[in-house]
This record gives C-alpha cells, sequence and structure tokens, in this order.
C-alpha cells in the first residue's frame, strides 16, 4: 500500500509512523485509519522492525476525527441497521467494516494484535482519535505542551477504538469516567500523576527520548518481546491467575530453548546476546494460545 496520510520508516530496527497531514493537525481520515492499520500489520511481520515511535508531524499528534468530511462523517453506511448479532456473526463481512465497524477501534484492534513494542510521542493536541488510538500503544511519552482530550460527549457521540476497554486499565476507572464526562483537555502534569504518560518531555526532545528507549528495547529477543507484549494485555484479563501461569511456563520452556539459552550463554561469558530467532516465524508452537 502506497501512504498519502502517514510516513512510513525504519532507521536502526526503529521505525517512526508519523501522522502526516499537518496543515490539518493530523486530523484523522478514513484513508488514515486504513493506511496506519497496514503499516502496524506489516511492522508486525517484518524483521528489521524492533520497535516503534509513532508521532505527528508539525505542532500536533492528532486534531482528531476530519469532521469536515461529506457525509458521514465518520465514513459510516447510514442505509445499514446493524444489530449486536450482525458484529457477532459478521464482524469481518466487507459491509461491516466499510459501514459499520469503527475504524479507531479496527486500528487499535491491529495494534494490539502487533508483536512490536510501540511508543508514542504525544505533542500538542491529542484529541478524540488522537487520544484513545494512543491507549493502544505500550507507553506513552508526552510534551510539555500535551493537551490530550477524549471530547465524544462533548459532540454528542460515545468513546471509541476500543478505549473503554483500555483507558481504564490504564488510569482508575473514575479518572476514566472523569475524562470522557468532562471532555476536558488534560494537560501534561495531569497526564503523569494519573498514570497515563510514562514521562513528560521538552517538546524539542520528545522523540530523541522516544528513540533512546526504543533502542534499548530494541536490543533485545524479537521472540520474548513479542510474546511479553501479548502475555501482559491477555493475562492480565483473565480472571484468574492460574490462566497466566499456564501461559508463563509454556512460554519459559520454549524460551529456555531459543532466546533464552543465547541470553543467558551471553551472560556467563559476560558479552552482547546475539539473538538470530526471528518474530515473524520463530514463534513457539502454542502462539497465538487465544485462538485455540
Amino acid at each position: 500500500m502506497a501512504y498519502n496520510a502517514i510516513l512510513y520508516q525504519i532507521e536502526n530496527t526503529i521505525l517512526t509512523i508519523t501522522l502526516n497531514r499537518p496543515e490539518h493537525m493530523n486530523a484523522f481520515t478514513v484513508e488514515m485509519a486504513n493506511e496506519l492499520i497496514d503499516a502496524v500489520n506489516r511492522a508486525s511481520e517484518d524483521d528489521e522492525v524492533r520497535a516503534i515511535v509513532v508521532t505527528g508531524a508539525g505542532k500536533a499528534f492528532c486534531a482528531g476525527m476530519d469532521l469536515g468530511s461529506q457525509g458521514n462523517v465518520f465514513g459510516l453506511n447510514e442505509a445499514l441497521q446493524p444489530s449486536l448479532r450482525d458484529m457477532q456473526t459478521k464482524l469481518n463481512d466487507p459491509d461491516i467494516i466499510a459501514g459499520v465497524r469503527d475504524t479507531g477501534g479496527r486500528l487499535t484492534l491491529a495494534i494490539y494484535d502487533c508483536k512490536k513494542p510501540i511508543i508514542a510521542a504525544i505533542h500538542g493536541a491529542a484529541v478524540g482519535i488522537g487520544a484513545t488510538m494512543t491507549c493502544a500503544m505500550d507507553i506513552r511519552l508526552v510534551s510539555e505542551n500535551a493537551r490530550v482530550g477524549f471530547v465524544f460527549n462533548k459532540i454528542g457521540i460515545t468513546p471509541e477504538a476500543c478505549s473503554t476497554w483500555f483507558l481504564p486499565r490504564i488510569v482508575s476507572m473514575g479518572t476514566a469516567l472523569e475524562w470522557v464526562y468532562s471532555g476536558d483537555l488534560i494537560l501534561a502534569e495531569e497526564l503523569k500523576a494519573r498514570g497515563f504518560a510514562n514521562s513528560i518531555e521538552p517538546k524539542e526532545s520528545l522523540l530523541e527520548k522516544a528513540y533512546a528507549l526504543a533502542k534499548r528495547i530494541a536490543q533485545h529477543s524479537p521472540v520474548s518481546i513479542a510474546l511479553t507484549r501479548q502475555m501482559m494485555y491477555r493475562n492480565a484479563a483473565q480472571d484468574h491467575p492460574l490462566a497466566a501461569h499456564q501461559i508463563d511456563s509454556l512460554a519459559i520452556f520454549y524460551a529456555s530453548q531459543g532466546s533464552g539459552r543465547e541470553g543467558v550463554k551471553a551472560f556467563l561469558e559476560k558479552r552482547e546476546p546475539q539473538y538470530v530467532e526471528k518474530a515473524s516465524q520463530d514463534m513457539p508452537p502454542f502462539y497465538p494460545w487465544w485462538e485455540d
């Protein structure tokens, strides 16, 4: 796929995905959604990519959905009358994908399934989908001038992009409800204090900090990183820790015979490990366990 609304750039195993509509403060469109989904899926299986940094061109991360679009601004087919049953049984029907499914949710589900860690470098405004897409990313760094807004109720709609699942797992339920009910713009200090942001950085060094963190992650085994990412999200949602124990046991069993063997050997020999396994083809046989 050729990209018009984003940039896709790999350097030293770090992929930078840049939302690239700076003249519109990177306002989100259906085209941008489809390009981001393609980019995330592509990166997930690209062994040249070890970590991903997502940022925005110009003065904002993403100002939310482009509300100036013709017709239904969310790109939905108003001639349809979908039911919950349709969403459960026809989720991948072309008409449902194109005319009913929330584009932000399709993106965050792709992020959720990705094998690579994703760092959001948020500067300026991140509003609506500009905020909720980052909830599915692993680490959020914000600039001193960041302003994040879950503004859906203000314009008569509801949260999207699976944010009702992600946001209460990042901050408390009370905080999530306060932010969404009020629609207020949340500044960097509160984002950090409430646990949404991992750190606050000067705008001019935000990307530098994100790349430094991505580089530290990228030196580790891509298979163990991919496993860890899915284990953290999926095991934390289980009803009992026994489910996590079952997956942990399988992961350790197979890792000890693969990248773990090299990691331990390198540690004992006081050298840097040389991991040769690839996340695209060397995942253990129980992966993806959630599809069984």
